[in-house]
C-alpha cells in the first residue's frame, strides 16, 4: 500500500509537469478545425511537447503500478494533485505568485488526500474479468465517435467539451488498467480487450486535450479533465470493482475525495501560458 501511494504522488508529480509544458506548446502551434490527428504530429516538432508526453509515459507506468495496490478513488485523486503541483512549481519557477484563494485551494488538496489515503482498506481491490474489458472498450470507441462531432464546437465551449472528453479517456486508461490480465505477460496482454482500451483511451484523450488548450483557456480545458478523470474511475472502483475503505470510514473517503477535487479544479488556472 505505501508503494502505490508513493507511485500514485510520483505520477502525480510527472503529470504536472507534463501539463505546463504540454499547454505552452500545444498553444504556440497552429490551430486546427476539427479532431484533427495531424496536430499531434505538428506538436511532435515541439521538445516541450515531446518532454510532456514523455513524462505523461513515466507518470502512467507509475500510475499502472498504483491501481494495482490501491482503489481507484484513491490514485484518482492523487492523480488529481497534478494541478497542484503545476501550482507550486509555477509559483517556484515561473513567477506566478499563488493568491489567497490558491493557498486555500492547495490545504484542501492536502487535506482531501490526507483524508482518503487514510480512509483506503489495505487489501488489494478484486479485478474483474469476463465482460468487463469488453464493455470498456466498447465505450471507449463511443467515446471516440462522440469526440469527432464535439471536436468541431469553437471556442469556450470546445474547450470545456474536449476536456471532458480527454477527462473521460484518461479515466477509461485507469480502469481498463485495473482490468488488465495478471501476469502482464505479451501474450496474455495482446488477447485482452482492456489493453486496446486502454491504448484508444489515451490516444483519443491525448488529442483531445491538445485540441483543448487551444480552444480555449487552460482552465477551461482542464478543469473539466479534473473531474472526468478522477469522479468517473472513483465511481466504477466501488460500484463495479470491488473498491473499498477501510470499515467506517467511507464518509471520511467521500469527503477527502471531494476535498481534493474541489481544490485541484480551482488551481487549474496555473497551467495557463500567459502568466
Amino acid at each position: 500500500m505505501v508503494a502505490g501511494l508513493v507511485t500514485a504522488f510520483a505520477a502525480a508529480i510527472c503529470y504536472g509537469v507534463a501539463a505546463v509544458l504540454q499547454a505552452i506548446a500545444a498553444r504556440s502551434t497552429a490551430s486546427v478545425e476539427g479532431l484533427d490527428p495531424r496536430l499531434l504530429v505538428r506538436l511532435a516538432k515541439s521538445w516541450r511537447y515531446l518532454l510532456g508526453v514523455g513524462l505523461d509515459g513515466v507518470g502512467f507506468v507509475l500510475s499502472l503500478v498504483a491501481v494495482q495496490s490501491l482503489p481507484l478513488f484513491v490514485v484518482q485523486s492523487i492523480l488529481a494533485s497534478f494541478l497542484a503541483v503545476a501550482a507550486v512549481l509555477g509559483a517556484v519557477f515561473l513567477g506566478m505568485p499563488l493568491t489567497r484563494t490558491d493557498k486555500v485551494a492547495l490545504a484542501l488538496v492536502v487535506l482531501g488526500l490526507a483524508l482518503v489515503g487514510a480512509s483506503a482498506a489495505d487489501e488489494v481491490p478484486t479485478s474483474v474479468s469476463g465482460s468487463g474489458p469488453w464493455i470498456v472498450l466498447g465505450a471507449t470507441i463511443a467515446l471516440a465517435l462522440a469526440a469527432i462531432p464535439l471536436g468541431r464546437i469553437p471556442g469556450a465551449r470546445g474547450a470545456t467539451a474536449l476536456g471532458l472528453v480527454a477527462g473521460l479517456g484518461f479515466g477509461a486508461t485507469s480502469i481498463a488498467a485495473r482490468m488488465l490480465p495478471s501476469p502482464l505477460t505479451p501474450s496474455a496482454v495482446l488477447a485482452s480487450p482492456a489493453a486496446y482500451a486502454l491504448a484508444l483511451a489515451g490516444l483519443v484523450a491525448l488529442l483531445s486535450y491538445s485540441i483543448a488548450l487551444q480552444r480555449g483557456t487552460v482552465t477551461q480545458a482542464t478543469a473539466p479533465l479534473v473531474v472526468a478523470e478522477t469522479v468517473v474511475p472513483a465511481l466504477v472502483g466501488v460500484l463495479v470493482l470491488g473498491d473499498e475503505t477501510r470499515p467506517g470510514w467511507a464518509g471520511v473517503a467521500v469527503a477527502g475525495f471531494v476535498l481534493a477535487v474541489a481544490g485541484s479544479v480551482a488551481l487549474a488556472r496555473h497551467g495557463e501560458l500567459e502568466a
